[in-house]
């Protein structure tokens, strides 16, 4: 007889979640997590972070601050995360007292591109031709290969339109290179698409699995711009782009949210990058679903059943990116408009300030 492995007992409220990061994902999943009867405690180095205004304590500390890991670690039952590039030996610290949720192997493939990208094609999935780049011998060889357009990224620590840069034409390769300021970086080839979607996509820890709707992204300058449900799919397109995600999951023993986005082609999806949490473009989720992402994240990592998914409503969502926010007026009057505003005092270019969902009507 086959032994299994007994699934840990689910917390009961009242328990404690630790989060790493104190931006606006933190403060939603703090929110979420109250309504369930849990606490949370935010470990952050900033002071007065969005996340820091709700949750129930503020660990604020470096990640290289030994003792403040130790202490944070022992005062929750359960660490999550709400962005990627937490260090290797924090986590190494943290996970020798508490479970994290979800995994390191998510984090490893997520925190570096060119290995996200080997870990996707090994599953059988299409993604845009890559190499790996680290100096300009390797660059030159790349664009022979994959050819031009194409853009290099930073392989760690790039976001919305961060550690990146285009190369049109051969002769953009050393502006390129440069750019990455010395950095491993990967080069990845354009890829043609109509559009592009995301799945919101969650896996609880007995291996179940619930998918929103895909959302369609529109970014301007790197940055999310709006995400709006249904996305202009066909129902099969549909259903391959949430049986992906549910692959994805599953090959990763996945517990919790992951954001999985989506070039939609001609020839079929084309898989972008994948997001081990709870991701931008399921902000919808807050008011089309009864139970949005943040609360079937918060579900997830605490062993309880996972919710349904399913949407009640046709949904855009707006980024208020920098002054957007002064907006604010306009949106307070439309009643079919629901206001999140991430409690940032400085209204700075390029900052997310809040966002703002507009309902367009029952789910179609």
């Amino acid at each position: 007889m086959t032994d299994v492995t007994p699934l840990p007992a689910p917390l009961p409220s009242g328990a404690t979640i630790g989060i790493l990061g104190g931006g606006q994902l933190g403060r939603m999943l703090s929110v979420a997590a109250s309504r369930l009867g849990f606490k949370t405690c935010v470990f952050e180095p900033g002071g007065d972070c969005p996340a820091s205004h709700v949750a129930n304590a503020h660990v604020q500390a470096g990640y290289d601050d030994v003792e403040a890991l130790k202490t944070f670690a022992q005062s929750v039952d359960v660490v999550t995360y709400e962005f990627e590039n937490v260090p290797t030996s924090a986590l190494d610290l943290i996970e020798s007292i508490v479970p994290i949720r979800p995994n390191r192997k998510a984090l490893a493939v997520s925190q570096d591109r060119l290995s996200e990208k080997a870990f996707l094609s090994g599953l059988g999935l299409t993604v845009a031709p890559f190499a790996a780049v680290d100096d300009a011998v390797d660059l030159a060889e790349a664009i022979a290969e994959i050819g031009t357009p194409a853009i290099l990224k930073t392989r760690r620590f790039g976001y919305d339109g961060k550690g990146q840069a285009r190369i049109m034409s051969p002769d953009d390769a050393p502006q390129a290179l440069a750019d990455m300021a010395g950095a491993s970086a990967v080069l990845e080839g354009f890829v043609s698409f109509t559009h592009e979607v995301s799945v919101i996509a969650a896996r609880g820890q007995a291996g179940d699995i619930s998918c929103f709707d895909p959302g369609e992204n529109v970014h301007i300058n790197g940055i999310l711009h709006t995400t709006t449900v249904p996305a202009r799919l066909s129902p099969a397109q549909r259903t391959d782009a949430v049986l992906l995600a549910a692959k994805i999951l599953n090959a990763l023993d996945y517990v919790g949210v992951m954001g999985v986005e989506l070039f939609v082609t001609p020839q079929g999806l084309v898989v972008n990058e994948v997001a081990p949490r709870v991701h931008n473009s399921g902000h919808w989720t807050q008011n089309g679903c009864v139970i949005d992402q943040f609360e079937q994240h918060i579900r997830a990592v605490v062993g309880w059943p996972l919710g349904d998914g399913t949407r009640h409503s046709n949904v855009e969502m707006l980024n208020l990116i920098g002054d957007d926010v002064d907006r604010m007026p306009e949106f307070a009057k439309n009643s079919a408009v629901a206001i999140h505003l991430y409690g940032k005092a400085d209204a700075k270019p390029g900052r997310k300030m809040g966002h703002v969902n507009t309902v367009l009507g029952p789910a179609s």
